[in-house]
Parts: structure tokens; sequence; C-alpha cells
């Protein structure tokens, strides 16, 4: 098993890593740990067009090393949409779980035919990256007797500085600066697309659609999401008594209260029944904050058409 696990190309076994890695901490409750930040970024940016150009190009001499840095980052950017895009078309839909896992599975795909590829050539023809060789000559050119004291303090001090660098660029990754405070409030269709919504409904007939909140306030918020119809009060009304209080004038079809932390979604089906009929007629989705009801924080609305249902008012 570990002759197998060697004969891997190092660098494909450091993709198939990363995608695992990436699920991991993406995927679990170690997504709590800021790692998740730049491993993102290495499979969005860099990682998959990676492993597709090393599938195409397995042999040394068919790329420069610059080449195919700059195909993995341009290819990677092109594959991501793609990939999402095919998704919208599934009933998973353009998710976290589906992007994170997609993006594994084609990198783990990609990683593999371009090991079965490479090992079908001499070895003298397959593109590799020799780690090993490039910490040895390292280490050479430290410990180089030829060197003067001054030649060896410059080398090392190049070193740390670049690995620095990189330990500065990875703080600045993983602990961005507060940006802009904001709620993300959203409605989808009944199969959890933005579209096919119930615009055309039956009197007293029950609707669906999806509703998601999502708080970027870099604090907890306490949401209070009202759904009402014309902006005028309704029988059928199934609202929190506190809200109504605080608001007599606009009766709700239907209110909740959700509690969310910085940076928690909250996404759930939401049903709903018109007793009103009528054409074009705004159906609202109304999200308030920390119980100012004197105007709503986000709004959103359908313009549905309400038919009459004679079993209904039978």
């Amino acid at each position: 098993m570990k002759d197998k696990i060697r004969k891997i190309p190092s660098d494909l076994l450091a993709a198939f890593i990363l995608a695992l890695a990436a699920m991991l901490f993406t995927l679990t409750p170690l997504s709590a740990l800021p790692v998740r930040i730049p491993l993102g970024l290495l499979m969005v940016l860099f990682v998959p067009g990676y492993t597709l150009i090393a599938a195409l190009f397995p042999k040394n001499a068919d790329l420069e090393g610059i080449e195919r840095m700059a195909l993995s980052f341009g290819l990677s950017i092109a594959i991501v949409p793609l990939i999402g895009l095919g998704l919208n078309y599934t009933p998973w839909g353009i998710r976290l779980t589906p992007v994170v896992v997609s993006l594994a599975i084609f990198t783990t795909i990609m990683a593999a035919a371009a090991c079965r590829r490479r090992m079908s050539l001499p070895v003298e023809e397959r593109f590799s990256i020799p780690f090993r060789e490039i910490v040895r000559s390292w280490k050479r050119e430290i410990q180089a007797e030829e060197k003067s004291r001054l030649d060896r303090a410059l080398t090392i001090i190049l070193i740390i500085t670049i690995l620095l660098s990189i330990a500065a660029l990875i703080y600045v990754i993983v602990t961005p600066k507060q940006g802009e405070k904001f709620t993300e409030f959203y409605i989808l269709g009944p199969g959890g697309k933005a579209y096919d919504y119930p615009t055309s409904v039956l009197e007293g007939n029950r609707s669906m659609v999806i509703v998601g909140v999502v708080n970027h306030e870099y604090t907890l918020v306490n949401y209070t999401m009202s759904i009402s119809l014309n902006n005028t009060p309704l029988n059928n009304s199934t609202s929190d008594e506190n809200f109504l209080s605080s608001s007599p004038y606009i009766y709700p079809i239907k209110s909740m209260n959700l509690t969310l932390a910085h940076n928690e979604t909250w996404e759930r089906p939401v049903s709903y029944v018109l007793n009103q009929t009528g054409d074009r007629q705004k159906l609202e989705f109304l999200l308030y904050r920390e119980g100012n009801f004197t105007g709503p924080y986000r709004d959103l609305h359908l313009w549905v058409n309400v038919s009459e249902n004679r079993s209904y008012s039978a």
C-alpha cells in the first residue's frame, strides 16, 4: 500500500489531500476554524484547473511551468461557474455542500486521470514537481562551504522574508476586516430555485415558498418575518400577538420570530393561505429587526392572482 502511495506524483497527491481537507473544513464542525478560507480559495482559484491541466498535458515538455500556473488559474475560474451552472439544473441546486462536494469529485477524477496518463509515460518524460530536490537545493545553498558568511546570512534572510510574507498574506486572508453590515433576505420557489413561484392560486388553497434569511450584521440579531397581502387587514391572520399589538393597522397572513448569530442562515419552507380574490395583488414578505415595526428592514414581494375557488366558497 505504501509503495502504491509513493508512486502517486506528489503534486497530484497534494491536490487530492486539499480536496479532502476542503470538505473536512467546510462541511463539518471544523468549518468554524479560519483555515477554511485559504483552503476554499485554493479549491476555487487553482486546484481544479491544475488537475485538469495535469490530465491534459502529462508530459514535462508539453508546457512551461509559468504556462501551467497561468492556465491553472484561468481554467479554475472557468470550471467553477460551469459546475455551478450544472448544479442549478439538479435537485441539489447551487448550495455550499453540493458545490464543495462537486469540486472535490472533479479534482479527484482529474487527478486520477492525470496520474494514469503520467504512469503510462517513460519516467524521463513525465511532468513532476521535485519537492524533495527543491528542499535539498535550498539546504545545499545555505550550507555551501564556498559561500561567505555574508552570503549565507543573506540567503537565510531571503528565505525568512519569503516565509513571513506568505504568513502575512495568510493572516490577512484569514482575518479580514469587518465589512459592510447587512442581512440577506430572499424567497425561492417550492423547488428551491429562483423561479416557479406560486403566482396563480385558488382562494383557500395552501401555497408554499422557501424563505431565507442570512445574518451578516456581525452580531446576534432578532428578526420578525411576516407575510401580508396588499398591505391591508386580513381575516385569516395567524400572526404573533406581540407583533399585532405593535402594528395594529396591518395584520399579516403569517409572522414568525427568528434569532440568528452572525453568518448564520435560516432557510425554511413557509406555507400560507390566500382568501382574498383578485388579480395583480401584492403579496409582501417583510423582515423587521429588533422589534422595530415602524418600517420593514428588508422587503420582497410577488404579484399574485387569486381566483375564486367554488368548492371552497361552498
